[in-house]
């Protein structure tokens, strides 16, 4: 089978696992945006910060994909067993972390000024998400070692089932019926707790009796935590945790932002944001796919195969991205009444996506580069990017265009007429940046390992 097959197929099973989890935000979104505006506002401001925890969380666990790709490609499948129990130790650190984060949004809440009568929905809804937090980062570690296995169905398969246990349950608990007073938005909030303990239940029976684990003796008796290997975790999971906090803060911040703005704005911020994150499912997972080829190949000692491999990647992600760029930027006057009923909702939202589809074309370059640079190593230089771009001219400059005195958008802030889009022109104008540099740092990689192979 052909590289260009074999992670196109790793791909779109991971993509369908990932749209099934994606669908669980656009179902609450849905459910949400049909039992009012406020309850569309309220998650709009607790899930992204709830998205910002976990997914930066998850980010430390997704990072080490290379190390276990590559222990697979060098023959070491003990090595993998023995790294997934200490890896557990990262995981257990990470849910006390995230837990007491999502137990305590007060402050966050009160900086960024987000309205009185929103906290309190906020609030309820982080303190459920932090009991599904746990399970949530232990079945990634689940997912990020079958990827490394080159075997992501069975992952996919409990993502698919999932949807159909997460819907009706958020539609029931949020509107109630049969016995169950309504829960409000809330109610999304159990559904996912729900959901998140029994796909992580049915993961470990699946470790205890599918064949394709046996060989890694996963169920030996848990080690003292090992210095070294927990060194090479952190060092690969650290840097790249913290750049994908940079990134998804970038969005919590500007929801919360965007919050002052009123309830038209803050849904509409809310829509965008779950559309850019649908869309970001399938640069994520041919990049997922593709670093899984290329550590595979790094531990089996074949550089060439591996660059190879980055190469076709590369071309997938920039034809994904520029056509689903094009088509949402096509469709962006129609998405609006796909999750709102609310007219003023619908208009706003045509006007955002347009740059929506400007930061994706960006994002599906940068995110490939980013996992990949992983495989080699490079983990710091990407970080700095994030910080200086991503919080300084993406958040920084949009909330000037939103909040100051001059430009297109000046004096609407605090108007019927204020809108999240001088955030969104922002983001995508600072995310274009870290998009060609990763390029170059991936370039100078790729050329600085064939100049050691041929000296």
């Amino acid at each position: 089978m052909s590289e260009r097959s074999t992670i196109t197929r790793h791909a779109l099973t991971v993509l369908a696992g990932q749209l099934a989890v994606m669908a669980f935000g656009v179902a609450d979104t849905i459910v949400a945006g049909r039992h009012s505006a406020d309850s569309l506002a309220a998650l709009s401001v607790a899930s992204a910060i709830f998205i910002s925890v976990y997914v930066a969380l998850m980010g430390v666990l997704q990072a080490m994909l290379p190390m276990w790709a590559e222990q697979r490609g060098a023959g070491q499948p003990e090595a993998m067993g023995h790294s997934l129990r200490q890896a557990i130790y990262v995981c257990l650190v990470a849910s006390v972390i995230g837990t007491a984060a999502l137990l305590s949004p007060g402050p966050l809440l009160h900086w960024t000024q987000v309205p009185p009568a929103l906290q309190v929905e906020v609030k309820a809804y982080l303190a459920v998400l932090a009991l599904a937090l746990p399970p949530a980062l232990l079945f990634r570690l689940y997912s990020t070692l079958n990827q490394a296995l080159g075997r992501p169905q069975l992952v996919m398969w409990l993502q698919v089932g999932s949807l159909f246990v997460k819907v009706p349950l958020s539609i029931w608990f949020t509107f109630g019926g049969g016995g169950l007073a309504p829960q409000g938005v809330v109610g999304c909030a159990w559904a996912t707790l729900v959901v998140n303990c029994t796909m992580l239940a049915l993961a470990i029976w699946l470790l205890r009796t599918q064949d394709i684990y046996r060989s890694l003796h996963i169920w030996k008796r848990m080690e003292p935590p090992h210095r070294p290997t927990l060194t090479r975790l952190c060092r690969l999971g650290v840097p790249a945790g913290l750049a994908v906090m940079v990134e998804v803060t970038s969005f919590t911040l500007m929801a919360l932002f965007v919050a002052r703005q009123g309830t038209t704005a803050a849904a509409t911020h809310q829509i965008a944001a779950n559309v850019a994150a649908l869309l970001y499912m399938v640069p994520l997972s041919l990049a997922i796919a593709t670093s899984a080829r290329v550590s595979y190949w790094l531990g089996a000692r074949q550089p060439g195969r591996a660059r190879h491999a980055v190469l076709t990647g590369f071309r997938l992600a920039a034809l994904m991205g520029i056509a689903l760029s094009a088509i949402i930027f096509i469709a962006k006057n129609h998405v609006g009444a796909i999750y709102s009923s609310d007219a003023g909702v619908v208009v706003m939202t045509g006007a955002v996506l347009a740059w929506v589809a400007v930061y994706h074309a960006f994002d599906a370059f940068q995110t490939l580069s980013v996992f990949v640079l992983r495989c080699y190593g490079i983990t710091v230089a990407p970080l700095a990017v994030y910080c200086l771009l991503l919080w300084g001219a993406g958040l920084g400059g949009g909330y000037v265009l939103a909040y100051g005195s001059w430009g297109p958008w000046a004096d609407q802030a605090h108007t019927a007429a204020a809108t999240p889009t001088p955030f969104w022109a922002a983001s995508a104008a600072a995310l274009g940046v870290p998009a060609v540099l990763f390029v170059l740092m991936l370039r100078r990689a790729l050329v600085s390992q064939k100049a050691r192979l041929t000296r």
